[in-house]
């Protein structure tokens, strides 16, 4: 059988084989050529039953090929039986058989089975009406839906002098009964009998059928008007055959099919020598990420000449869809798409929360950072024209806070009115520069750029995850000294034994009777006489670490300052969880388990690692670092309040000077959010939906102002995170053909998610009883995770692995066809000088300039 590739039935007539490209022998074309020019054809044929079929291609033959009466009928009664065919069984069925059948394991008395050939003869004919196995065959599942079947019925019968051969198009697609394997309706059929040849006839069939399944004779067959259109098509496929030599290759060999093959079109347009696959990720349809041009459509970036002009496009382009951003995120993918997104936001938020707050005194904390992380980005998501977008705290915004609270501190200003007026500037100049569409610009941006810009951001996300780790030797430091052999001489006790004067005084341990639970304790002084008090003993089993402190006791011991491997069960945890990820992520295109299952795992396989680690962490019951929300709603910093006013507590000239500041964040502004659009809005992610520059920075710009007001971070693209975003939203085509790599069909495009994950940031605050569960070095993992995979999807990443590789090693990327070797590692070798320089600027003072830079 052939949907795309073929597949056999193996020795034993049991089991399919693996479906694989056929190999045919190059005279099996020549001889089908030949039956196709001299046997009977019916193009067009008007039959409803296979019988009527039958008796019309009998009775038409051609004068010299024309059979008696006699064997005419003996032929149609051969072919009017009903074909036995091969189920697909479930494995629950093959069991069952396993345990029932008497004879597995070729015992001695029991039959050997065979596949049926013509000579033998079935009970039964064709029934007019599909039988039950048809309707029940799982194997429909495969079937594209639309699709047609076709016929080929090659044997070898001894009661035939000359063979008998037809090829017949029906006008419709009509149900033949019990004919097919599955119920599908038939269009083209395919009988070639004669007497026996070895393996003759059997080679014609597969040919047939291999043309029958390719595209553009299927094209051909269906537009056939005469016998010559179809030998037409036969020299065109013969015109695209590739020999390959006997002696090279094992004939017997099964060729596994490809990841991706070309198109039609491209095979009639270019020499398909180059047409073959490349490119080293999974997130692109074939050549789009080594494809030559730009990546995007120019009408969103083309200037209108008009104020406003690309703003009113962009809201024209996304109204319609405005009702639809809602109803395609009820899939359950979307569901782990949030869950996934709103643990790395937390994370995040965190992350720049704590160092905000070591930057500006607490002017901007840890709950700054949430509530300004849910109420932007819900805006954001409402509101954008990418709403897959998400927002976040960058780096470069960081150091801006940085320095700009130094200076407001050196030169007594109030930092956050001084804030406010940037932040207002700053939206004044967005404003500017959506109503003149500088977003055209955008249209400059090249990959050298774009992958330039999504490596760093990349790379801060591996370097920071794995800083914060190694971090974690400093809190809980791991025991170098500690050795198993010296285990009988560790201990560690509580001292509670106070000197009750502090100037001087003495304390002596008298021989009282022996009492169960009291001690005699003497205090002497020399100027007092002798008294006698009653003290409970010091018991150090009764008493925890903390409590002996807090009661003014010391700890006395070999190893008192021994503490569990945090650290390690910590470091554990956290690249179980990237290699988890990483697993359930590629499980999509493993080979266990039902397709269905593939799926479900790996849509939320981010969210099982999470589970998982969460799981071994509780089990273990270390006091590994935990995620730790804030659980009021009040500033950090109690010295400030929720509204900032703009006047007050700065000269009146500072509204001015801060215009100056803020031209330098307006470029970082546009660069961030511009260049992470660009990433988002690439081709190769097949958006229909279309995107909206312009209306994105209206919406960085307007934001400006309400977290300037409410003195809460300001916001911009995250290009990691809103990759990761997109990742977990990819659909793929639901029904594959045996052999047939899941179509990459585009993005989950809504706006559902991005509003899910925001509102769940906004209520972490109350979540905090649960959320602490959750390990740190847990989301630290998602963190790396995140950063390999952005890092991976791009062709930077491919470039880089060329420069280590022998060019025999190298595999067969279409550009390396076209470029010479040694420009293609001139310009990754400025690529990763330009990335170095921006890594340098962006660890030092100077990352102020860093989107100059870029």
């Amino acid at each position: 059988r052939w949907i795309k590739f073929e597949e056999k039935v193996e020795d034993g007539g049991e089991r399919w084989s693996a479906p694989h490209v056929p190999a045919l022998p190059l005279h099996s074309l020549f001889q089908l050529r030949t039956c196709l020019q001299k046997g009977t054809m019916l193009l067009d044929l008007d039959a409803t039953s296979f019988k009527e079929i039958i008796d019309k291609a009998l009775s038409e033959q051609p004068e010299e090929a024309e059979l008696q009466p006699a064997l005419r009928e003996r032929l149609a009664a051969l072919l009017l039986l009903q074909p036995q065919h091969q189920p697909t069984k479930s494995l629950l069925q093959l069991l069952a058989e396993l345990g029932l059948s008497p004879c597995r394991g070729r015992k001695p008395g029991c039959p050997t089975r065979h596949p049926p050939t013509a000579s033998s003869t079935p009970r039964t004919q064709i029934s007019k009406t599909p039988l039950k196995e048809q309707l029940r065959n799982r194997f429909k599942k495969k079937v594209p839906p639309g699709a047609e079947a076709a016929h080929v019925a090659v044997g070898e019968v001894e009661f035939l002098e000359k063979p008998f051969a037809a090829f017949i198009r029906l006008r419709r697609g009509v149900s033949l009964g019990s004919l097919a394997e599955v119920s599908l309706p038939s269009r083209f059929l395919f009988i070639l009998l004669g007497r026996p040849k070895v393996k003759a006839y059997h080679e014609v069939g597969r040919a047939m059928a291999t043309l029958l399944t390719d595209e553009l004779f299927q094209r051909v067959a269906r537009q056939a008007e005469h016998r010559e259109d179809l030998i037409t098509g036969i020299e065109a496929f013969l015109d695209e055959l590739i020999v390959l030599p006997p002696g090279k290759w094992d004939s017997s060999a099964r060729i596994p099919p490809p990841s991706h093959l070309p198109s039609p079109r491209r095979r009639i347009a270019v020499d398909p020598l180059d047409q073959q696959p490349h490119g080293n990720g999974h997130m692109t349809a074939t050549g789009d990420r080594a494809s030559p041009g730009h990546p995007r459509s120019g009408e969103e970036l083309e200037r209108t000449g008009r104020l406003f002009g690309g703003l009113l496009r962009d809201v024209r382009r996304k109204a319609p869809w405005y009702g639809s951003d809602f109803c395609d995120a009820l899939h359950p993918q979307c569901l782990s798409a949030v869950l996934y997104i709103y643990l790395a936001t937390v994370t995040n938020a965190i992350t720049f929360g704590g160092m905000l707050g070591d930057a500006t005194a607490n002017m901007q904390g840890v709950l700054e950072s949430f509530l300004g992380t849910a109420s932007a980005g819900f805006i954001f998501c409402l509101f954008s024209g990418q709403p897959l977008t998400i927002l976040s705290s960058t780096g470069p915004v960081l150091v801006f806070e940085r320095l700009l609270f130094s200076f407001s501190q050196d030169h007594s200003l109030d930092y956050l009115e001084f804030r406010l007026w940037i932040g207002l500037w700053v939206a004044f100049f967005g404003v500017v520069l959506v109503a003149t569409e500088a977003s055209h610009l955008v249209r400059y941006f090249t990959r050298f750029t774009e992958e330039g810009f999504c490596a760093l951001i990349s790379l801060i996300f591996i370097y920071d995850s794995l800083k914060k780790m190694l971090s974690l030797a400093d809190a809980f430091p791991i025991n170098w000294q500690y050795r198993l052999d010296n285990v009988t001489s560790y201990s560690c006790t509580c001292n509670l034994r106070r000197l009750f004067n502090p100037i001087l005084s003495c304390l002596i341990t008298l021989q009282c009777p022996p009492l169960p639970s009291i001690h005699c304790v003497s205090m002497c002084d020399p100027s007092s006489p002798p008294t006698l008090f009653l003290q409970p003993p010091a018991t150090p089993a009764g008493l925890s670490r903390t409590q002996c402190l807090d009661r003014g006791g010391h700890l006395l011991g070999t190893s008192c300052q021994y503490v569990p491997d945090v650290t390690l069960i910590s470091f554990l945890l956290f690249g179980g969880t990237f290699l988890f990820c990483t697993a359930l992520k590629r499980f999509r295109s493993s080979r266990y388990f039902p397709v269905g299952v593939r799926k479900l795992v790996s849509d939320f396989a981010v969210i099982l690692a999470i589970l998982t680690s969460c799981a071994v962490d509780a089990v273990l019951g270390l006091e590994t670092p935990k995620l730790l929300v804030p659980s009021e709603l009040k500033p950090t910093n109690p010295a400030r309040g929720w509204i900032i006013f703009p006047f007050g507590a700065n000269p009146w000239w500072v509204c001015l000077v801060s215009a100056v500041p803020a031209v330098l964040v307006t470029i970082l502004i546009f660069m961030d959010q511009q260049i992470t659009a660009v990433i988002l809005n690439r081709r190769e992610y097949k958006l229909q939906k279309g995107a909206g520059f312009h209306l994105d920075l209206l919406c960085v710009s307007l934001l400006m102002v309400v977290t300037s007001v409410t003195g809460l971070p300001w916001y911009v693209s995250a290009t990691v995170i809103s990759l990761a975003h997109m990742d977990s939203l990819r659909k793929e085509s639901a029904t594959s053909a045996p052999g047939e790599h899941p179509e990459f069909l585009g993005i989950r495009e809504q706006r559902l998610t991005g509003l899910a994950v925001f509102i769940l940031t906004g209520v972490s605050v109350f979540m905090a009883p649960v959320l602490k569960h959750i390990p740190m070095p847990v989301l630290y993992g998602v963190f790396l995770h995140m950063g390999v995979t952005a890092l991976n999807s791009i062709q930077l990443t491919d470039r880089v692995q060329l420069l280590l590789m022998p060019a025999k090693h190298q595999p067969d990327l279409a550009y390396l066809r076209h470029v010479p070797l040694r420009r293609v590692h001139l310009f990754t070798i400025i690529q990763l000088l330009c990335l170095a320089l921006l890594w340098v600027l962006k660890s030092t003072v100077a990352a102020i300039i860093f989107p100059v830079m870029v």
